[in-house]
């Protein structure tokens, strides 16, 4: 099937931004005093809207903790970037220049707030292969929820028919599936095979490069 736009997640999809996440989460965690989860529990919930992923962790607390964790998690990732710069994952920016070379339009939509994720983009030099961001401030309802791809189709009048979600969470393929797109997951981000294998994407790629591949360019 050849497509004509691809909407890209940002964490683990384009930019490898782990080590930050990561390290961030934790240091959260210890100012304000929680208990200290794992880097692979902090992995299962990168994807998610910042807020909820301190009420994912931690059942018990309140949406207004949540929200002072989220702020002191920004605090903390602001003074972190320049020590743990995100990069790009290996052959992305080859990519994304073959495919604009070809005519095919790209945007982003992600749970990262759209500030940080346009300041993102610029420092890793690709914000200019991007017709739109739609960061998680953009829309009234996150992923899984299909807004985010509907708002992009229809702000870029383009059809389902034509359109790629790609992204390297569960929740990036099932927004996909909410708004009726192909869908294709990547296993270099944060989840291993098996757990998109679950969420059934129609493709799944090793490597950013096999995309040109679904989209008749190869």
């Amino acid at each position: 099937m050849e497509f004509k736009h691809i909407i890209f997640d940002f964490d683990g999809t384009i930019a490898d931004t782990s080590r930050i996440i990561l390290a961030t989460m934790q240091a959260t965690m210890r100012d304000r005093g929680l208990r200290v989860a794992t880097r692979e529990s902090i992995r299962k919930v990168i994807g998610v809207p910042l807020k909820d992923c301190f009420t994912h962790m931690y059942p018990d607390m309140s949406e207004i903790e949540a929200l002072e964790c989220a702020r002191t998690y920004c605090d903390i990732f602001d003074a972190n970037k320049s020590s743990l710069t995100p990069t790009l994952f290996p052959d992305v920016a080859k990519t994304l220049t073959k495919l604009n070379y070809h005519g095919i339009t790209m945007s982003v939509a992600s749970s990262r707030g759209n500030a940080s994720l346009v300041e993102l983009l610029e420092i890793l030099k690709v914000r200019q292969y991007f017709t739109m961001v739609v960061g998680v401030d953009n829309v009234d309802k996150a992923k899984p929820n299909p807004e985010a791809v509907l708002y992009i189709l229809k702000a870029m009048n383009v059809d389902t028919c034509e359109t790629l979600m790609v992204g390297d969470m569960p929740v990036d393929i099932a927004m996909g599936k909410n708004a009726n797109v192909k869908t294709c997951a990547v296993t270099y981000g944060n989840s291993s095979k098996k757990e998109l294998e679950k969420s059934h994407p129609d493709y799944i790629i090793d490597n950013v490069d096999q995309l040109i591949d679904y989209v008749g360019l190869a």
